[in-house]
């Protein structure tokens, strides 16, 4: 097998189990957390919280970014699906004209929140290559389904967007109007997950620092918070219309 289709081939089955991918760093986060807690035992709780609350502010950075995709995405574009590659329409205004793969963009600093809050130097740079490595398989996967079916279109769109790090000067305006309930119905999982991790975080931290579970109430109430939203949320898009948008 030629290495563009074993490429082709791997990045497909990557893609299909991309929600895995934070599990695959596990066994290493475990040996990490060993070593977290260092800003709260060198400089003090008050740094410590302002460390927290910027690894937050990266990741819900990453977030924003996803919901700017998802608010102008058609339907059957910009998906969670996992089984295979899809897309009726090729997007390439809003933030797809500014970068080939915002959504993957969004994940990354979602994923870069989460690492840093660890405050281990070498887990944060293994973690960031691994996401590099296992998404640039994906990337490539999926253009190369892009290029069979939209050709011509997708190579001149290609060479005048970057891949990964935007281009804000090719900015062109989104094709479809700013939808809010498209991000309620698409992204409330995503808003769960990184409170989620990050309490879990924090929780697990003081585990294998201190070897005792402490109660950190600002981010178990945030948790609770989250939670609720997720469940309103999840009931509003699965058992009712509210959330529906046409042609979203």
């Amino acid at each position: 097998m030629a290495l563009r289709e074993e490429l082709a081939k791997s990045g497909n089955w990557l893609f299909r189990w991309r929600s895995y991918f934070p599990l695959f760093i596990v066994p290493i986060l475990l040996i990490a957390l060993r070593q977290s807690k260092y800003l709260e035992q060198t400089v003090g709780e008050t740094a410590e919280y302002i460390w927290e609350g910027l690894c937050a502010l990266v990741s819900f950075s990453g977030l924003v970014i996803r919901c700017l995709v998802v608010a102008y995405a058609p339907k059957r574009t910009s998906g969670r699906n996992t089984e295979h590659q899809k897309a009726e329409t090729l997007n390439t205004t809003g933030l797809y004209s500014v970068v080939r793969h915002p959504l993957y963009l969004g994940n990354f600093f979602i994923f870069l929140g989460m690492v840093l809050f660890v405050e281990v130097v070498w887990f944060a740079i293994l973690a960031v290559l691994s996401f590099w490595i296992y998404y640039e398989r994906i990337m490539f996967a999926e253009e190369e389904f892009l290029r069979g079916k939209f050709g011509k279109t997708f190579l001149e769109w290609s060479e005048k967007t970057p891949a990964f790090w935007p281009r804000f000067g090719n900015w062109q305006q989104p094709a479809l109007t700013f939808s809010f309930k498209n991000i309620l119905k698409r992204e409330y999982t995503a808003f769960f997950l990184i409170i989620a991790s990050f309490t879990l975080l924090d929780l697990a931290g003081d585990v294998f620092t201190r070897g005792k579970l402490q109660i950190d109430i600002v981010w178990v109430t945030l948790f609770i918070i989250g939670l609720i939203v997720y469940l309103v949320l999840r009931t509003l898009r699965t058992k009712t219309r509210i959330l529906h948008v046409e042609g979203r």
